[in-house]
């Protein structure tokens, strides 16, 4: 035989025989082992959880009653509405999802993602709705970005059931240089991207410049454990966030010795689980099961549970966001 002949596998047998043993082996292993790609872990963790029984599930798209759960994009930084303890994502916002999915008859999956990418991922239809402490305002619902001005996308429609006002907080101690919004022209703030707060601060930024007074300095962060951080190190005179995560951390860190809460919320507005434009039936599915939530009594224990009772709503409303 010459070097470059062909050698025959050791055991005889032809490369196609050999090949489809190895294929048959890797399927075994498969059914053995299962998927484990996420898309066939929520899958399978769907078929335990999907109940056609349940009160509202046929109000569902007949593509969510089969696929047997939804993709939530949450931004599981934001304690308490979302945040991630021993592994799982927990909060508000998961509490009542887990009280809707009762309702509708499948879960709820939450994904972990950073705020200002959540519009883009219900845009690409990488996730099915967004709960993560959202706030309805206009331009979401129209899809033009705030900053610039300009139309990004569809929009989405809100199904509000939460109110919040945006909320500011110092170190411990420093509440006599600064008391209000007002104080902060000449300091620094800091805040999570994206979010209201992080409007609300550059307006009041463009406000102490027009007052002809220094402007404020603003440093955004992808989430609100950083810009926590960076006051508890003093690198920021302040930061602002919506009114249950700023309780939140005042009453947490450092056993409730890190912060202080400064002046009144601002700003008030509602939370909504956010829908992309066109999926009338799926939303008012979600609204129809917070409803439930309410008049059964779900809603109430969720909010009691984490100290939010004052931030409930009586009536769940789509995009009332003004």
């Amino acid at each position: 035989m010459t070097a470059s002949t062909r050698r025959r596998p050791a055991s005889g047998r032809s490369r196609t025989a050999a090949g489809a043993a190895t294929a048959v082996v890797a399927a075994l292993l498969l059914s053995g082992c299962g998927d484990q790609t996420d898309a066939a872990i929520a899958k399978r963790e769907a078929a335990k959880t999907r109940n056609v029984h349940a009160p509202l599930f046929k109000k569902l798209p007949k593509a969510v009653q089969d696929k047997g759960f939804l993709q939530v994009g949450s931004d599981a930084t934001y304690k308490p509405v979302e945040f991630r303890k021993n592994g799982a994502i927990v909060g508000i916002d998961p509490d009542l999802a887990a009280a809707m999915s009762k309702q509708l008859g499948i879960k709820l999956n939450f994904n972990n993602a950073t705020f200002d990418t959540l519009m883009g991922g219900l845009k690409s239809r990488r996730y099915d709705i967004a709960m993560s402490a959202m706030t309805d305002t206009k331009e979401r619902q129209e899809g033009i970005d705030s900053t610039t001005g300009k139309k990004i996308g569809e929009g989405v429609d809100f199904v509000d059931y939460f109110n919040a006002g945006v909320s500011l907080y110092v170190q411990k101690g420093k509440s006599d240089t600064i008391s209000d919004w007002a104080d902060l022209c000449g300091k620094s703030i800091a805040v999570q991207r994206g979010t209201v707060s992080h409007d609300y601060a550059k307006d009041q930024a463009k406000k102490c410049k027009k007052d002809g007074e220094e402007t404020i300095s603003i440093e955004a962060f992808d989430n609100d454990s950083e810009a926590q951080t960076r006051l508890r190190t003093a690198g920021v005179d302040a930061v602002s966030s919506d009114y249950p995560v700023a309780a939140y951390a005042v009453k947490t860190s450092g056993g409730g010795k890190d912060f202080e809460v400064v002046g009144d919320q601002v700003e008030a507005a509602p939370y909504g689980i956010a829908v992309p434009k066109g999926q009338e039936q799926l939303r008012d599915a979600l609204k129809a099961a917070l409803e439930a939530t309410i008049k059964n009594g779900d809603y109430a224990k969720i909010l009691k549970k984490w100290q939010v009772k004052d931030a409930g709503v009586k009536e769940v409303k789509l995009n009332g966001g003004a």
